[in-house]
């Protein structure tokens, strides 16, 4: 892939001043290999109606499009998809914009602009098709992106202790690996909190040197 570097007008994190009553607006970009399950993560979370950009795979893609692992998928997101989830009852009430980014390389460039102003970022792991995760993992270091890994636990897929997975992946210890099904709408707002949670502290040791000792998590 391209080495992602961040231009120089791009926010890397937002700074919202709401309103007193009002939520906290947050921008998140879920990320992913091709079929890791980025638009159902989305479509399990939001209150409206997900915008989807998916299109019928065809022949012409078999080149660069391998299904192996997936070879029932038919679709393929070639925007974004987008969706929104409100929490009114977490700690800080919030509101979240979300952004599914497309999960082949060669849209690597559609996933700067995707990032500009995203508080973090989740990268959704297929175990089957682990190599994948690659790209979005290094996208997101390099760009200096808070991100947390969850491990989509595909139906018959083996299951891997998510410090197996941290490992294969060479992640830092400070990046949250967790496990998740995208299709379970508590399963995904979990992951959400968790990476805003992942945002906030790395925010804070940015500024102290030192993490909070608050957590969103168990909201």
């Amino acid at each position: 892939m391209p080495s992602p570097i961040p231009r120089p007008d791009d926010p890397t994190t937002v700074s919202p001043h709401p309103r007193a009553g009002a939520p906290t607006v947050l921008k998140i970009v879920i990320a992913g290999g091709f079929g890791a399950g980025k638009t159902t993560a989305v479509g399990a979370v939001s209150e409206i109606t997900p915008l989807s950009t998916e299109e019928y795979l065809t022949e012409a893609s078999t080149d660069v499009d391998s299904l192996a692992g997936i070879e029932a998928k038919q679709t393929t997101t070639v925007a974004f998809d987008f969706g929104r989830l409100t929490l009114p009852d977490a700690p800080m009430p919030l509101e979240l914009f979300l952004f599914g980014t497309p999960g082949q390389d060669r849209f690597v460039d559609l996933w700067y602009d995707l990032s500009r102003g995203a508080i973090g970022a989740i990268v959704l792991v297929d175990t089957r098709r682990l190599e994948s995760s690659f790209t979005p993992v290094n996208f997101f270091e390099a760009m200096g992106l808070p991100f947390v890994v969850a491990i989509n636990q595909f139906d018959g897929a083996h299951r891997y202790h998510p410090e197996q997975v941290r490992t294969a992946l060479e992640l830092p210890s400070a990046v949250p690996v967790v496990t998740c099904d995208a299709r379970d709408t508590n399963h995904v707002a979990g992951v959400l909190l968790t990476l805003v949670d992942h945002a906030v502290n790395s925010a804070t040791t940015n500024r102290t040197g030192h993490a909070p000792s608050t957590t969103l998590q168990d909201a």
